[in-house]
Protein backbone atom coordinates (compact mmCIF):
# COMPACT_ATOMS: atom_id res chain seq x y z
CA UNK A 1 0.00 0.00 0.00
CA UNK A 2 1.92 3.40 -1.01
CA UNK A 3 2.10 6.00 1.58
CA UNK A 4 1.72 9.03 -0.11
CA UNK A 5 3.34 12.63 1.43
CA UNK A 6 -0.13 14.23 0.84
CA UNK A 7 -2.14 11.53 3.30
CA UNK A 8 0.80 11.81 5.83
CA UNK A 9 -0.20 15.44 5.70
CA UNK A 10 -3.42 15.28 5.73
CA UNK A 11 -4.88 11.73 7.31
CA UNK A 12 -1.83 12.24 10.37
CA UNK A 13 -0.90 15.17 10.48
CA UNK A 14 -2.81 18.54 10.48
CA UNK A 15 -2.93 19.56 7.17
CA UNK A 16 -0.35 20.62 4.38
CA UNK A 17 1.66 24.27 4.66
CA UNK A 18 2.76 24.82 0.88
CA UNK A 19 5.39 23.08 -0.38
CA UNK A 20 5.19 20.20 2.53
CA UNK A 21 4.25 17.65 0.15
CA UNK A 22 6.62 18.11 -2.57
CA UNK A 23 9.06 16.13 -4.24
CA UNK A 24 9.66 12.49 -3.52
CA UNK A 25 9.76 10.57 -0.12
CA UNK A 26 7.71 8.13 1.75
CA UNK A 27 4.86 9.25 3.83
CA UNK A 28 5.58 6.23 6.53
CA UNK A 29 8.61 7.40 7.13
CA UNK A 30 8.22 10.89 7.55
CA UNK A 31 5.74 10.16 10.11
CA UNK A 32 8.00 7.69 11.86
CA UNK A 33 11.03 10.22 11.75
CA UNK A 34 8.69 12.80 13.63
CA UNK A 35 8.32 10.48 16.48
CA UNK A 36 12.09 9.54 16.84
CA UNK A 37 13.40 13.51 17.25
CA UNK A 38 12.60 15.33 20.69
CA UNK A 39 9.19 16.72 21.66
CA UNK A 40 10.17 20.63 21.05
CA UNK A 41 8.15 23.23 23.53
CA UNK A 42 9.72 26.59 22.96
CA UNK A 43 6.61 27.47 21.40
CA UNK A 44 5.56 27.88 24.75
CA UNK A 45 8.94 29.46 26.88
CA UNK A 46 7.09 32.25 28.33
CA UNK A 47 4.21 31.50 29.60
CA UNK A 48 3.71 30.94 33.58
CA UNK A 49 3.51 27.40 34.86
CA UNK A 50 0.53 26.18 37.05
CA UNK A 51 2.09 26.98 40.39
CA UNK A 52 2.33 30.77 39.10
CA UNK A 53 -1.10 30.63 37.81
CA UNK A 54 -1.92 29.26 41.18
CA UNK A 55 -0.36 32.07 42.95
CA UNK A 56 -1.90 34.38 40.89
CA UNK A 57 -5.70 32.96 41.43
CA UNK A 58 -5.34 33.21 45.17
CA UNK A 59 -3.90 37.22 45.16
CA UNK A 60 -6.97 37.56 43.12
CA UNK A 61 -9.07 35.69 45.84
CA UNK A 62 -7.19 38.05 48.51
CA UNK A 63 -7.64 41.57 46.67
CA UNK A 64 -11.27 40.55 45.71
CA UNK A 65 -11.97 39.70 49.65
CA UNK A 66 -9.91 43.16 50.23
CA UNK A 67 -12.41 45.21 47.27
CA UNK A 68 -15.48 43.72 49.50
CA UNK A 69 -14.11 44.86 52.91
CA UNK A 70 -13.61 48.25 51.26
CA UNK A 71 -17.25 48.05 49.93
CA UNK A 72 -19.47 47.17 53.30
CA UNK A 73 -21.37 50.17 54.90
CA UNK A 74 -18.95 50.64 57.52
CA UNK A 75 -15.76 50.94 55.24
CA UNK A 76 -17.82 53.32 53.31
CA UNK A 77 -19.05 55.26 56.16
CA UNK A 78 -15.55 55.59 57.88
CA UNK A 79 -13.37 58.94 57.18
CA UNK A 80 -10.47 58.93 55.42
CA UNK A 81 -7.61 58.12 57.66
CA UNK A 82 -9.67 55.09 59.44
CA UNK A 83 -8.10 51.82 59.21
CA UNK A 84 -6.66 52.49 56.22
CA UNK A 85 -9.71 52.93 54.51
CA UNK A 86 -10.68 55.54 51.67
CA UNK A 87 -12.66 58.79 52.12
CA UNK A 88 -16.33 58.38 50.73
CA UNK A 89 -17.04 58.34 46.90
CA UNK A 90 -18.60 61.83 47.54
CA UNK A 91 -17.26 64.94 48.50
CA UNK A 92 -18.99 68.09 49.73
CA UNK A 93 -16.90 71.24 49.19
CA UNK A 94 -16.41 74.31 50.94
CA UNK A 95 -18.21 77.71 49.62
CA UNK A 96 -21.09 76.35 47.09
CA UNK A 97 -21.87 73.10 48.95
CA UNK A 98 -22.23 71.03 45.58
CA UNK A 99 -21.06 67.08 46.28
CA UNK A 100 -18.70 66.61 43.62
CA UNK A 101 -17.49 62.93 42.52
CA UNK A 102 -13.84 61.72 43.96
CA UNK A 103 -11.40 60.67 41.33
CA UNK A 104 -11.71 57.14 40.43
CA UNK A 105 -10.55 54.70 42.98
CA UNK A 106 -7.66 51.99 41.59
CA UNK A 107 -9.65 48.40 41.40
CA UNK A 108 -6.38 46.21 41.81
CA UNK A 109 -8.29 43.08 41.43
CA UNK A 110 -9.89 44.04 38.46
CA UNK A 111 -6.54 44.61 37.25
CA UNK A 112 -5.40 41.36 38.30
CA UNK A 113 -8.38 39.93 36.67
CA UNK A 114 -7.40 41.76 33.22
CA UNK A 115 -4.03 40.65 33.67
CA UNK A 116 -4.53 36.57 33.87
CA UNK A 117 -7.44 36.59 31.22
CA UNK A 118 -4.69 37.99 28.86
CA UNK A 119 -1.90 35.20 30.31
CA UNK A 120 -4.98 32.40 28.75
CA UNK A 121 -5.38 33.87 25.15
CA UNK A 122 -1.84 34.09 25.21
CA UNK A 123 -1.63 30.48 25.95
CA UNK A 124 -4.38 29.64 23.58
CA UNK A 125 -2.38 31.79 20.95
CA UNK A 126 0.82 29.65 21.26
CA UNK A 127 -1.03 27.07 20.95
CA UNK A 128 -2.33 27.51 17.79
CA UNK A 129 0.60 29.40 16.44
CA UNK A 130 2.45 26.42 17.30
CA UNK A 131 0.20 24.30 14.92
CA UNK A 132 -0.14 26.26 12.68
CA UNK A 133 3.91 26.77 12.33
CA UNK A 134 5.38 23.24 13.84
CA UNK A 135 7.63 20.61 11.02
CA UNK A 136 6.34 17.77 13.39
CA UNK A 137 2.40 17.66 12.88
CA UNK A 138 1.56 14.53 13.57
CA UNK A 139 3.16 15.05 16.66
CA UNK A 140 1.07 18.21 17.34
CA UNK A 141 -2.08 16.16 16.13
CA UNK A 142 -1.32 13.05 18.88
CA UNK A 143 -1.01 15.74 21.61
CA UNK A 144 -4.01 17.43 21.07
CA UNK A 145 -5.52 13.85 20.65
CA UNK A 146 -4.27 12.87 24.40
CA UNK A 147 -5.69 16.21 25.51
CA UNK A 148 -9.22 16.01 24.33
CA UNK A 149 -8.80 11.99 25.41
CA UNK A 150 -7.77 13.48 29.06
CA UNK A 151 -10.61 16.44 28.82
CA UNK A 152 -11.21 18.94 31.45
CA UNK A 153 -13.86 21.61 30.57
CA UNK A 154 -13.03 25.15 31.32
CA UNK A 155 -16.52 26.25 32.25
CA UNK A 156 -16.00 24.68 35.38
CA UNK A 157 -14.38 27.72 37.34
CA UNK A 158 -12.46 26.08 39.90
CA UNK A 159 -10.43 24.48 36.17
CA UNK A 160 -10.67 26.98 34.13
CA UNK A 161 -7.40 28.69 34.00
CA UNK A 162 -5.53 25.00 34.37
CA UNK A 163 -6.16 23.42 30.78
CA UNK A 164 -4.33 24.94 28.55
CA UNK A 165 -1.52 24.64 30.72
CA UNK A 166 -2.18 20.80 31.46
CA UNK A 167 -1.43 20.50 27.73
CA UNK A 168 1.67 21.78 28.14
CA UNK A 169 2.96 20.68 31.70
CA UNK A 170 1.54 16.69 31.70
CA UNK A 171 0.61 15.72 27.83
CA UNK A 172 3.02 17.30 25.83
CA UNK A 173 6.52 16.82 27.67
CA UNK A 174 5.21 12.92 27.48
CA UNK A 175 3.62 12.25 23.88
CA UNK A 176 6.18 10.06 22.45
CA UNK A 177 7.09 8.56 26.06
CA UNK A 178 5.51 6.11 28.27
CA UNK A 179 1.89 6.17 28.71
CA UNK A 180 2.22 5.58 32.32
CA UNK A 181 4.13 8.46 33.11
CA UNK A 182 1.67 10.59 31.35
CA UNK A 183 -1.58 9.03 33.16
CA UNK A 184 0.33 9.62 36.38
CA UNK A 185 1.22 13.49 35.20
CA UNK A 186 -2.29 14.44 34.72
CA UNK A 187 -4.27 12.64 37.10
CA UNK A 188 -2.18 15.02 39.31
CA UNK A 189 -2.35 18.00 37.68
CA UNK A 190 -4.08 20.76 39.00
CA UNK A 191 -6.62 20.72 36.02
CA UNK A 192 -7.55 17.34 36.52
CA UNK A 193 -8.07 17.32 40.16
CA UNK A 194 -9.61 20.46 40.66
CA UNK A 195 -12.07 19.44 37.27
CA UNK A 196 -13.20 16.16 38.95
CA UNK A 197 -13.02 17.04 42.69
CA UNK A 198 -10.58 15.35 44.22
CA UNK A 199 -9.24 18.09 46.05
CA UNK A 200 -12.06 17.67 48.46
CA UNK A 201 -12.35 14.07 48.52
CA UNK A 202 -11.14 13.10 52.15
CA UNK A 203 -10.93 9.25 53.14
CA UNK A 204 -13.78 8.95 55.75
CA UNK A 205 -11.27 7.04 58.15
CA UNK A 206 -8.64 9.80 57.51
CA UNK A 207 -7.09 12.05 60.31
CA UNK A 208 -8.92 15.15 58.35
CA UNK A 209 -12.20 12.89 58.90
CA UNK A 210 -11.43 11.62 62.49
CA UNK A 211 -10.48 15.63 63.49
CA UNK A 212 -13.71 16.97 61.89
CA UNK A 213 -15.78 14.05 63.25
CA UNK A 214 -14.38 15.18 66.89
CA UNK A 215 -14.83 18.80 66.51
CA UNK A 216 -18.44 18.61 65.02
CA UNK A 217 -17.82 20.22 62.04
CA UNK A 218 -19.07 19.66 58.73
CA UNK A 219 -17.30 15.99 57.55
CA UNK A 220 -16.53 16.10 53.98
CA UNK A 221 -16.83 12.71 52.53
CA UNK A 222 -14.88 10.19 49.71
CA UNK A 223 -15.67 12.00 46.49
CA UNK A 224 -15.40 8.95 43.08
CA UNK A 225 -15.27 11.16 40.33
CA UNK A 226 -11.60 11.26 39.42
CA UNK A 227 -11.51 7.73 39.95
CA UNK A 228 -14.29 6.72 37.69
CA UNK A 229 -12.90 8.36 35.22
CA UNK A 230 -9.69 6.97 35.57
CA UNK A 231 -11.11 3.79 34.41
CA UNK A 232 -13.85 4.40 32.45
CA UNK A 233 -12.32 7.40 30.14
CA UNK A 234 -8.61 7.10 30.66
CA UNK A 235 -7.40 3.71 30.87
CA UNK A 236 -9.69 0.43 30.63
CA UNK A 237 -12.72 2.00 29.14
CA UNK A 238 -16.36 1.15 29.53
CA UNK A 239 -16.15 -2.61 29.05
CA UNK A 240 -12.39 -2.72 30.64
CA UNK A 241 -14.11 -5.20 33.58
CA UNK A 242 -14.67 -2.92 36.41
CA UNK A 243 -16.68 -2.88 39.00
CA UNK A 244 -18.14 -0.23 41.78
CA UNK A 245 -15.94 -1.60 44.22
CA UNK A 246 -13.36 -0.97 42.17
CA UNK A 247 -14.20 2.43 41.54
CA UNK A 248 -14.77 2.98 45.29
CA UNK A 249 -11.19 1.62 46.30
CA UNK A 250 -9.44 3.42 43.83
CA UNK A 251 -10.72 6.69 44.58
CA UNK A 252 -9.63 5.82 48.76
CA UNK A 253 -5.98 4.64 47.04
CA UNK A 254 -6.05 8.59 45.61
CA UNK A 255 -7.48 10.55 48.60
CA UNK A 256 -5.44 13.15 49.55
CA UNK A 257 -4.15 14.12 46.03
CA UNK A 258 -4.80 17.89 45.63
CA UNK A 259 -3.01 20.75 45.05
CA UNK A 260 -1.30 24.02 47.04
CA UNK A 261 -3.24 26.10 49.50
CA UNK A 262 -3.10 29.70 49.47
CA UNK A 263 0.06 29.96 51.75
CA UNK A 264 1.91 26.74 50.32
CA UNK A 265 2.52 28.87 46.89
CA UNK A 266 6.14 29.04 47.45
CA UNK A 267 6.12 25.96 45.98
CA UNK A 268 7.23 25.58 42.19
CA UNK A 269 4.96 22.06 42.45
CA UNK A 270 1.08 22.79 42.19
CA UNK A 271 0.35 19.74 43.40
CA UNK A 272 0.08 18.46 47.22
CA UNK A 273 -0.11 15.00 48.56
CA UNK A 274 -2.24 15.43 52.12
CA UNK A 275 -1.66 12.80 54.34
CA UNK A 276 -4.33 13.94 56.52
CA UNK A 277 -7.30 13.56 54.26
CA UNK A 278 -5.70 9.96 52.79
CA UNK A 279 -7.58 6.80 53.41
CA UNK A 280 -5.25 4.88 56.01
CA UNK A 281 -4.80 0.86 54.48
CA UNK A 282 -4.08 -1.68 51.71
CA UNK A 283 -6.66 -1.56 48.46
CA UNK A 284 -8.05 -4.41 46.47
CA UNK A 285 -8.65 -3.33 43.22
CA UNK A 286 -9.37 -5.60 39.66
CA UNK A 287 -8.18 -8.58 41.44
CA UNK A 288 -4.63 -6.84 43.32
CA UNK A 289 -3.57 -6.09 46.36
CA UNK A 290 -1.70 -3.19 47.25
CA UNK A 291 -0.58 -2.14 50.20
CA UNK A 292 -0.60 0.85 52.51
CA UNK A 293 1.72 3.34 51.05
CA UNK A 294 0.70 7.50 50.83
CA UNK A 295 0.99 8.87 47.41
CA UNK A 296 2.81 5.98 46.10
CA UNK A 297 -0.30 3.22 46.81
CA UNK A 298 -2.14 5.64 43.95
CA UNK A 299 0.90 5.55 41.70
CA UNK A 300 1.31 2.13 41.97
CA UNK A 301 -2.74 1.21 40.84
CA UNK A 302 -1.82 3.75 37.88
CA UNK A 303 1.21 1.95 36.72
CA UNK A 304 -1.17 -1.54 36.61
CA UNK A 305 -3.74 0.25 34.91
CA UNK A 306 -1.57 1.88 32.34
CA UNK A 307 -0.89 -1.79 31.59
CA UNK A 308 -3.35 -3.48 31.27
CA UNK A 309 -4.80 -5.40 28.01
CA UNK A 310 -8.41 -3.65 28.15
CA UNK A 311 -6.64 -0.44 28.59
CA UNK A 312 -4.13 -1.40 25.95
CA UNK A 313 -7.53 -2.29 23.80
CA UNK A 314 -9.08 0.86 24.59
CA UNK A 315 -6.26 3.30 23.52
CA UNK A 316 -5.51 1.78 20.58
CA UNK A 317 -9.51 1.82 19.32
CA UNK A 318 -9.40 5.50 19.94
CA UNK A 319 -6.33 6.37 18.26
CA UNK A 320 -7.34 4.24 15.35
CA UNK A 321 -10.86 5.88 15.15
CA UNK A 322 -9.07 9.32 15.25
CA UNK A 323 -6.83 8.81 12.42
CA UNK A 324 -8.25 6.19 10.06
CA UNK A 325 -12.05 5.62 10.35
CA UNK A 326 -14.97 6.11 12.71
CA UNK A 327 -15.56 2.33 12.93
CA UNK A 328 -11.79 1.46 12.29
CA UNK A 329 -11.04 -1.81 11.30
CA UNK A 330 -10.55 -4.22 14.33
CA UNK A 331 -7.04 -5.92 12.88
CA UNK A 332 -5.64 -2.44 12.99
CA UNK A 333 -6.81 -2.36 16.76
CA UNK A 334 -6.06 -5.41 17.67
CA UNK A 335 -2.42 -5.15 16.27
CA UNK A 336 -1.43 -1.82 17.84
CA UNK A 337 -2.95 -3.15 21.31
CA UNK A 338 -0.68 -5.83 20.52
CA UNK A 339 2.48 -3.60 20.41
CA UNK A 340 1.14 -1.65 23.19
CA UNK A 341 1.74 -4.32 26.01
CA UNK A 342 4.70 -6.05 23.74
CA UNK A 343 6.41 -2.46 24.43
CA UNK A 344 5.09 -2.35 27.97
CA UNK A 345 2.93 1.22 27.37
CA UNK A 346 5.42 3.12 24.75
CA UNK A 347 3.41 5.23 23.09
CA UNK A 348 5.86 5.68 20.28
CA UNK A 349 5.44 1.52 19.52
CA UNK A 350 2.02 2.38 19.79
CA UNK A 351 1.86 4.70 17.62
CA UNK A 352 4.51 2.89 15.10
CA UNK A 353 2.34 0.08 14.62
CA UNK A 354 -0.47 2.35 13.79
CA UNK A 355 1.23 4.18 10.75
CA UNK A 356 3.07 1.19 9.45
CA UNK A 357 -0.58 -1.08 9.07
CA UNK A 358 -1.21 -1.07 5.61
CA UNK A 359 -5.11 -1.23 6.70
CA UNK A 360 -4.49 2.68 7.93
CA UNK A 361 -3.44 3.39 4.52
CA UNK A 362 -6.35 2.15 2.26
CA UNK A 363 -8.05 4.73 -0.10
CA UNK A 364 -11.20 4.94 1.65
CA UNK A 365 -9.83 5.18 5.23
CA UNK A 366 -10.61 8.82 5.85
CA UNK A 367 -12.06 11.03 8.62
CA UNK A 368 -14.24 14.05 8.98
CA UNK A 369 -12.33 17.19 10.54
CA UNK A 370 -13.71 18.71 13.69
CA UNK A 371 -13.70 21.94 13.80
CA UNK A 372 -10.60 22.44 15.59
CA UNK A 373 -9.01 20.40 12.82
CA UNK A 374 -10.90 22.82 10.20
CA UNK A 375 -9.39 25.91 11.29
CA UNK A 376 -5.88 24.46 11.70
CA UNK A 377 -6.12 22.97 8.97
CA UNK A 378 -7.08 26.90 7.14
CA UNK A 379 -4.15 28.47 8.58
CA UNK A 380 -1.85 25.82 7.67
CA UNK A 381 -2.86 25.60 3.99
CA UNK A 382 -3.59 29.10 3.80
CA UNK A 383 0.04 30.55 5.83
CA UNK A 384 -2.70 32.85 7.91
CA UNK A 385 -1.16 34.36 11.24
CA UNK A 386 -2.57 33.85 14.66
CA UNK A 387 -2.70 37.00 16.68
CA UNK A 388 -0.80 36.98 19.81
CA UNK A 389 -3.80 37.13 21.79
CA UNK A 390 -6.45 34.82 19.86
CA UNK A 391 -9.39 36.50 20.36
CA UNK A 392 -11.01 36.38 16.94
CA UNK A 393 -9.59 32.99 16.97
CA UNK A 394 -11.49 31.55 20.34
CA UNK A 395 -14.42 33.55 18.96
CA UNK A 396 -14.59 31.55 15.97
CA UNK A 397 -13.87 28.15 17.40
CA UNK A 398 -17.26 28.66 19.38
CA UNK A 399 -19.04 29.47 16.80
CA UNK A 400 -18.31 26.42 15.07
CA UNK A 401 -19.47 24.43 17.81
CA UNK A 402 -15.53 23.32 19.44
CA UNK A 403 -14.92 26.31 21.64
CA UNK A 404 -11.15 25.59 22.86
CA UNK A 405 -10.83 23.45 25.96
CA UNK A 406 -14.52 23.26 26.86
CA UNK A 407 -16.19 20.10 25.96
CA UNK A 408 -18.60 20.53 28.76
CA UNK A 409 -17.98 16.58 29.47
CA UNK A 410 -15.29 14.52 30.94
CA UNK A 411 -15.25 12.41 27.64
CA UNK A 412 -14.43 14.76 25.63
CA UNK A 413 -15.20 16.33 22.25
CA UNK A 414 -16.81 13.70 20.20
CA UNK A 415 -14.75 12.21 17.12
CA UNK A 416 -17.22 11.00 14.26
CA UNK A 417 -18.51 12.47 11.43
CA UNK A 418 -22.17 12.47 12.54
CA UNK A 419 -21.32 14.52 15.14
CA UNK A 420 -20.18 17.26 13.36
CA UNK A 421 -21.56 17.11 9.65
CA UNK A 422 -24.77 18.91 10.40
CA UNK A 423 -26.56 21.48 7.59
CA UNK A 424 -25.94 24.37 10.52
CA UNK A 425 -22.41 23.44 10.98
CA UNK A 426 -21.69 23.34 7.32
CA UNK A 427 -22.91 26.63 6.21
CA UNK A 428 -20.57 28.02 8.79
CA UNK A 429 -18.05 26.39 7.93
CA UNK A 430 -18.82 28.06 4.49
CA UNK A 431 -18.52 31.34 6.47
CA UNK A 432 -15.25 31.07 7.91
CA UNK A 433 -13.84 29.57 4.63
CA UNK A 434 -14.96 33.35 3.44
CA UNK A 435 -13.28 34.75 6.49
CA UNK A 436 -10.11 32.47 5.71
CA UNK A 437 -9.83 33.03 2.27
CA UNK A 438 -10.00 36.90 3.02
CA UNK A 439 -6.91 36.89 4.86
CA UNK A 440 -4.63 35.21 2.34
CA UNK A 441 -2.16 36.75 0.55
CA UNK A 442 -2.83 35.99 -3.09
CA UNK A 443 0.57 37.37 -4.36
CA UNK A 444 2.65 33.80 -4.30
CA UNK A 445 -0.24 31.55 -6.09
CA UNK A 446 -3.19 30.97 -7.53
CA UNK A 447 -5.94 29.40 -5.63
CA UNK A 448 -5.35 26.41 -8.13
CA UNK A 449 -1.63 26.11 -7.48
CA UNK A 450 -2.65 26.53 -3.81
CA UNK A 451 -4.67 23.77 -3.30
CA UNK A 452 -2.56 20.98 -5.46
CA UNK A 453 0.43 22.31 -2.79
CA UNK A 454 -1.86 21.72 0.21
CA UNK A 455 -3.67 18.21 -1.34
CA UNK A 456 -2.13 16.58 -3.98
CA UNK A 457 -2.74 16.98 -7.68
CA UNK A 458 -4.70 13.51 -7.48
CA UNK A 459 -7.46 15.42 -5.21
CA UNK A 460 -7.48 18.54 -7.12
CA UNK A 461 -8.94 17.30 -10.37
CA UNK A 462 -12.47 17.46 -12.17
CA UNK A 463 -15.11 20.14 -11.47
CA UNK A 464 -13.05 20.98 -8.41
CA UNK A 465 -9.82 21.49 -10.22
CA UNK A 466 -12.04 23.54 -12.85
CA UNK A 467 -13.89 25.87 -10.09
CA UNK A 468 -10.98 27.06 -9.16
CA UNK A 469 -8.98 28.10 -11.80
CA UNK A 470 -12.57 29.83 -13.10
CA UNK A 471 -12.97 31.60 -9.65
CA UNK A 472 -14.12 35.13 -10.20
CA UNK A 473 -11.22 36.39 -7.80
CA UNK A 474 -8.77 35.21 -5.81
CA UNK A 475 -10.91 35.86 -2.61
CA UNK A 476 -13.55 33.59 -4.15
CA UNK A 477 -11.15 30.80 -5.01
CA UNK A 478 -9.48 29.89 -1.65
CA UNK A 479 -13.11 30.46 -0.64
CA UNK A 480 -13.79 27.66 -2.58
CA UNK A 481 -10.89 25.67 -1.36
CA UNK A 482 -10.99 25.87 2.45
CA UNK A 483 -15.31 24.82 1.86
CA UNK A 484 -14.58 22.40 -0.70
CA UNK A 485 -15.56 18.30 0.31
CA UNK A 486 -11.79 17.85 -0.13
CA UNK A 487 -10.81 20.32 2.23
CA UNK A 488 -13.50 19.00 4.90
CA UNK A 489 -11.91 15.72 5.00
CA UNK A 490 -9.08 13.89 5.99
CA UNK A 491 -8.22 11.41 3.72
Amino acid sequence: MSASKATAANRFGLGARPGEIDGGGDGREILLAQLRQPVSLSAFDGLPGSAAIMRNEYELQRLRRASDAMSTPQAAAAPAGTDGMAAPAMDARRGNGEAQPMPAVADPAADKLREMRKQQLNEFGARYRHAARTPAPFVERLAQFWSNHFAVSIDKSSASRYAASMEREAIRPHVTGRFEDMLFAVETHPAMLRYLDNTVSIGDASRAARKAELTNRRKRGLNENLAREILELHTLGVDGGYRQNDVTELARAITGWSTLGPNETQSDDPFAFRVNAHEPGARHVLGRDYAEGGLEQGRAVLADLARHPATAKHLSFKLARHFVADEPPPALVEAMAKAYLRSDGDLRALYASLVESPLAWKPDARKFKTPNDFVISALRAGELPVDSDARALVALLANLGQPIFTPRSPAGFPDTTADWSSPDGLFKRIQAAQLFADRVDASGSTPYERAVSVLGSETVSGDFAIGLRRAGSASDGYSLLFASPAFQWRA
